[in-house]
């Protein structure tokens, strides 16, 4: 019967949660996006956030979330993930989650604390989703961003001016590098300056080699000089960049596949032994001796985890 209500669980909230951080536009993306493209030029956070908190329609309660920027931090990360959804549909998801969770803790181990740590766990799958989609379209960004590079240095040299050489970009490449420059082009044509314009992309692609275009492109507008080339040295740039980036992530590879070892391992077994032999686990899920040293286990190796992915994190 557990396992019935548990499967139960897992379906209906896999369908929310598929309906709610689709990454298909949704007919309302068009109005988010005049929104975005409509932005003034010098906008504060106090002037911003009444804005966002107005225009997405949460219930005053959620105020103090707006006072501690964690909404707005919220929409810019579904904004760079290309999710296009309201950041009221993400916390009504990671709700309903917890609630799962919660249900299915309280249902197994009839422990408070295990109830609310499964709910937790599922409550942070909606953000770990937007986390990797966000990783995933900055990464592809910085990708094609050399290659973006290379043609527009080639249309400079051609005659054409840099918006004619963005346009270009846009007819050839594909997303994510040709939407935000097609949102860069909306921008321009709304009468926003083209070095705004591209720093507002960089406010939903974080991307550091992309900072780098930016300031050439603002440089370029102030001083004066042959774009073209400064375009050429940056894509070497770029690339030398991304090689190092890559050796990094080489040297770095067993280090970091020993701490999901080091994480998943125990977790593994623990599910191994619950099939195989469940007497031999029944001490920790059932007893308070066992669920304590449960409690104990998962924390520390949560900690291990942390230390080493903290660790590994090389800044170039």
């Amino acid at each position: 019967m557990i396992l019935l209500g548990v499967l139960l669980f897992a379906m209906v909230f896999g369908v929310v949660g598929y309906f709610v951080l689709s990454h298909t536009r949704p007919a309302r993306e068009s109005r988010q996006l005049e929104s975005r493209l409509s932005q003034p030029e010098v906008v504060g956070e106090e002037i911003l956030r009444d804005k966002l908190k107005k225009e997405r329609g949460l219930s005053s309660g959620l105020g103090w979330f707006y006072n501690l920027g964690v909404m707005h931090k919220l929409e810019q990360s579904l904004w760079q993930a290309g999710i296009y959804r309201r950041v009221s549909d993400v916390l009504l998801l990671t709700l309903l989650m917890f609630g799962a969770g919660a249900t299915i803790g309280a249902a197994l181990w009839q422990d408070p604390a295990f109830a609310i740590a499964l709910g937790g766990l599922l409550a942070v799958v909606p953000m770990v989703y937007i986390r990797i989609k966000r990783t995933r379209r900055i990464k592809r960004f910085a990708v094609q961003l050399p290659f973006a590079l290379d043609l527009i240095k080639s249309s400079l040299e051609a005659g054409h001016s840099l918006l004619r050489g963005l346009q270009v970009v846009v007819g050839e490449f594909e997303d994510p590098i040709a939407t935000e420059f097609r949102s860069v082009i909306e921008q321009t044509r709304l009468g926003l300056p083209l070095p705004r314009a591209m720093e507002e992309m960089l406010k939903r692609v974080p991307d550091e080699d992309l900072r780098l275009l930016i300031v050439a492109v603002r440089v370029q507008s102030e001083v004066g000089s042959s774009l073209a080339v400064i375009i050429e040295r940056l894509a070497e740039i770029v690339r030398i960049r991304q090689r190092l980036g890559a050796q990094v992530r080489a040297l770095t590879a067993q280090a970091r596949m020993s701490g999901w070892v080091v994480a998943a391992l125990p977790i593994i077994i623990l599910a191994a032994f619950s099939v195989i032999q469940p007497s031999y686990t029944h001490t920790l899920f059932y007893e308070p001796a066992g669920q304590r040293l449960l409690k104990i286990a998962a924390t520390l190796d949560l900690l291990a985890f942390l230390s080493i992915r903290k660790l590994l994190k090389v800044r170039y």
